[in-house]
């Protein structure tokens, strides 16, 4: 296959070479290309020389894919990687892409992947394109949907060479999907979609609550909480308003700690400790996004025996909402209590929820169907 030279909508690619080496070796210095891609660790001078000349000359010669150098048409600077990384023969091929870090910002990736998706379908005839990232990489993820990839889903230890057995986001396109040039398309900037990304790309925040008894942190969950979260899964009030394992081991913290560290990956939830002035533990608190409405979250909490009366679980609700109206862009959270447990009706009344009734056999819960309290709040709610 024949190298080729691709200008469009503001981008070059073209064909590696032997002077890229050095600004490919600056670029792969940087965190996130070592973080998300399967670079070398380190990577040296040798490595990039490596890919611009034989790896990238052997692809071509062979036809098992098509790498790429992204540079500005002006300039003729590197701006990053783009290219299908691999050609079958059924006519699928799958799309790899980084972006130099000095270049981030400015669209040049989104408008290279639909330069390439154009001409793989349109020249080469291919009938799909892939995409896959390990899941967590929100920025990769947001380039492909607004290159037109529908995310199909998620595939289970996608790469056992990378991170220890790490799930991947996959998601493919087709020929009439991809958006024309110069367009927003999908996910665009100041959507929800974007807003997302750039909030669950970056590590889990840190929110803060006032009380009367001092300021409250909401933080991911840390090692020493453990033995805490083991210690109010035991109590009975947690055992019969909640659905947490009975008998409760460590084991069982240790596991929701690792749920609570993947749904922030994956930007399906945000998991926080509740933890006191002294920094102990106080409680829990999920706020978890809707499958079916990107706009509702519904809320999951409880509270440590020994924090409960303090006004505590309220303040923090209050927080986490605001947090999840003006960050994430939601519009209603939910919360939902079995019928009876009126010390979750109290703090969701006291954070402004509404009960708006009940919802008869609403849920299931150890082994039959109960009645649950529903209520919510609005972003309006807040002021």
């Amino acid at each position: 296959m024949e190298p080729v030279e691709i200008i469009e909508d503001g981008v070059l690619l073209r064909p590696w070479r032997e002077a890229d080496a050095e600004a490919v070796h600056r670029a792969c210095q940087d965190p996130d290309i070592q973080r998300w891609t399967t670079v070398p660790r380190p990577y040296r001078p040798e490595h990039a020389l490596g890919f611009v000349t034989e790896m990238s000359r052997k692809a071509w010669a062979e036809g098992s894919g098509a790498p790429l150098a992204v540079c500005d048409p002006g300039t003729g600077d590197l701006l990053g990687a783009n290219g299908l990384v691999s050609i079958d023969r059924d006519g699928t091929g799958e799309i790899g892409y980084w972006t130099a870090p000095w270049a981030r910002g400015r669209g040049v990736m989104v408008r290279a992947t639909r330069a390439v998706a154009r001409w793989s379908f349109d020249t080469l005839g291919l009938r799909r394109l892939l995409w896959h990232a390990e899941v967590g990489n929100h920025a990769s993820r947001l380039v492909a949907l607004r290159a037109g990839f529908r995310v199909d889903g998620r595939l289970r230890l996608a790469d056992p060479a990378l991170h220890g057995n790490a799930d991947a986001w996959v998601g493919s396109l087709l020929p009439s999907e991809v958006p024309a040039a110069g367009s927003t398309g999908p996910a665009g900037p100041g959507t929800v979609a974007a807003r997302r990304a750039a909030v669950f790309g970056r590590p889990q925040p840190v929110l803060f609550a006032t009380t009367g008894a001092g300021e409250l942190r909401l933080r991911p969950m840390e090692e020493h909480d453990l033995d805490a979260v083991v210690q109010t899964c035991r109590d009975p009030d947690t055992i019969r308003w909640t659905t947490v394992p009975d008998p409760y081991e460590r084991a069982d913290a240790q596991g929701y700690q690792t749920h609570s560290r993947d749904a922030w990956a994956r930007g399906d939830a945000a998991c926080f400790v509740i933890a006191d002035p002294d920094d102990r533990y106080a409680g829990s608190l999920d706020l978890r996004l809707s499958p079916a409405d990107a706009l509702v979250a519904d809320v999951g909490f409880m509270t440590a025996p020994a924090a409960r009366g303090r006004g505590y679980l309220p303040a923090a609700l209050v927080a986490l909402s605001a947090w999840g109206f003006s960050t994430l862009g939601l519009a209603r959270i939910e919360w939902k209590a079995n019928v009876g447990n009126t010390a979750s009706r109290r703090a969701a009344e006291k954070a402004g929820f509404l009960i708006e009734g009940t919802a008869r056999g609403g849920v299931q819960h150890r082994g039959e169907r109960v009645d649950t309290w529903v209520g919510a709040l609005l972003a309006k709610d807040l002021g």
